[in-house]
């Protein structure tokens, strides 16, 4: 049953297979483990980035391609969440067709890309990919009839996904359950669906055609491979997993605008996520989206801590400010980077490879 689930694709190191428990064990439990509104936003950003990042390691890590339109797709789900609850109303069925429209907008976009741009190479490419995420970004804040502009859309959602649905008065282990209670889980099992999803794609015939394609694309087509067409069906593969992403990042946040999901900086995140899990890996975006995440969200507030222990030696206090908490996340990069070139996984997996 295990074998079928992963695809056959075990940890392989005894520390990655405990790291991998420990994230997902965490993230079920969070809502009741963890007391506070910023710890349970922080998990659900952990899910969103998890299905984001390991939706473009299928495309970079696997297929070899590099993109900067990714994010466009991430976009495009979360508007279409947002655009068809603002018009239809606070329904399933508004959000059936969003999500619909989505996907579908995002199969012909990546198709469209695909077919006119993935016969250029390597940088020119990304430099191509890079143009029309900025004329898309630029597009939504201009539309401002659909998209809000600058402003974004505030949306409701229905009933039982609502904060103030309340299925039951008493509290269950503490915890009062409410429809953001639901909402987490429904990110939950998203998530854990796609990566088992992707699991399976990687480790199927089509994947490891995508792995011949990353290593040697020449030889791949030597031996009969349409590569034009398997570049294609990972980029839209891809896309539509992005446009999954992003519809849960709408549907937990109740809205969005132009930075909350065409931002540059998610695709920067992305990448950093992506180095620091290991590439190739879709267990690393697992680990490295829970690394990030949590760095991210956590290091300014222990560096407060650090700071005030610190107030004796002035030079060490303003070191550890708060304030300089992207210097030390930098850094905590950099010494990812040095000590795990492979990323995470590829380095706990190294550790039990034979001589």
């Amino acid at each position: 049953m295990l074998n079928r689930l992963l695809s056959g694709d075990y940890p392989r190191s005894k520390v990655l297979a405990v790291l991998l428990m420990a994230c997902l064990l965490g993230l079920a439990v969070a809502p009741f483990a963890f007391a506070g509104v910023k710890a349970l936003n922080v998990a659900a950003k952990v899910l969103v980035f998890v299905v984001l990042v390991a939706s473009f390691d299928l495309l970079l890590g696997y297929t070899g391609i590099v993109s900067f339109a990714h994010t466009m797709f991430f976009g495009i789900g979360a508007y279409g969440i947002a655009i068809a609850t603002s018009r239809l109303g606070a329904t399933w069925g508004a959000l059936a067709v969003g999500l619909g429209c989505a996907l579908l907008l995002s199969l012909l976009l990546a198709l469209a890309i695909g077919l006119f741009s993935l016969r250029v190479r390597a940088i020119f490419f990304a430099m191509i990919t890079l143009a029309v995420a900025a004329a898309f970004q630029t597009l939504a804040s201009q539309l401002s009839d659909w998209t809000g502009g600058e402003d974004g859309l505030t949306f409701k959602l229905p009933e039982w996904l609502s904060p103030s649905f309340e299925p039951f008065e008493e509290e269950v282990l503490g915890v009062l359950i409410d429809g953001r209670l639901i909402t987490y889980y429904l990110l939950f099992v998203t998530a854990v669906v796609v990566v088992l999803a992707l699991l399976r794609i990687v480790n199927s015939p089509f994947g490891r055609v995508l792995q011949a394609i990353r290593e040697n694309e020449f030889r791949a087509e030597a031996i009969g491979y349409r590569v034009v067409v398997y570049r294609t069906l990972s980029s839209v593969l891809s896309a539509l997993f992005a446009c999954a992403a992003g519809a849960m990042l709408a549907l937990w946040l109740r809205y969005n605008g132009p930075d909350t999901s065409l931002s540059f900086e998610i695709m920067m995140d992305c990448l950093l996520i992506v180095v620091i899990g290991g590439m190739g890996t879709i267990y690393g975006a697992v680990v490295g989206s829970v690394l990030f995440v949590v760095a991210q969200s956590y290091l300014q507030d222990l560096l407060g801590v650090a700071h005030e222990a610190a107030s004796g030696l002035p030079w060490l206090a303003a070191l550890l400010s708060p304030d300089r908490w992207l210097l030390w996340l930098g850094l905590l990069f950099v010494l990812s980077v040095y000590y795990f070139p492979t990323g995470v996984v590829g380095r706990l997996r190294s550790l039990r490879a034979p001589p």
